[in-house]
């Protein structure tokens, strides 16, 4: 008699062995880092390797950019930002953004 299981997907299996570990939050900021580079790449393009989520501040987005320009482009369009992202897989419910400029 075999115990063979049905197959499952890995991404799954990934909570609940994140949450065996203890690292539940370390998986739910790389599904935040994911989604907001996937907005940022389609609605940003110029963007995209310019900035990074750096945390989710309660109810706001962490971003770093290393160009003024691009910091002000995302104030500008932070509420449509931060809209995309809360309604993302891998988005939380966010407001809005606070971007800082990385220092060299």
């Amino acid at each position: 008699m075999s115990d063979r299981r049905g197959m499952e997907r890995v991404g799954d299996l990934m909570p609940e062995t994140a949450r065996r570990l203890g690292l539940e939050d370390e998986l739910r900021m790389a599904r935040a880092v994911g989604t907001w580079s996937a907005i940022v790449g389609e609605r940003l393009s110029a963007a995209a390797g310019s900035c990074r989520l750096v945390r989710v501040d309660g109810s706001l987005l962490i971003v770093e950019v290393d160009d003024p320009a691009v910091g002000q482009e995302l104030r500008l369009r932070s509420h449509e930002l931060a809209r995309a992202f809360s309604a993302a897989p891998g988005g939380a419910p966010v407001t809005g953004l606070r971007v800082t400029v990385r220092r060299v």
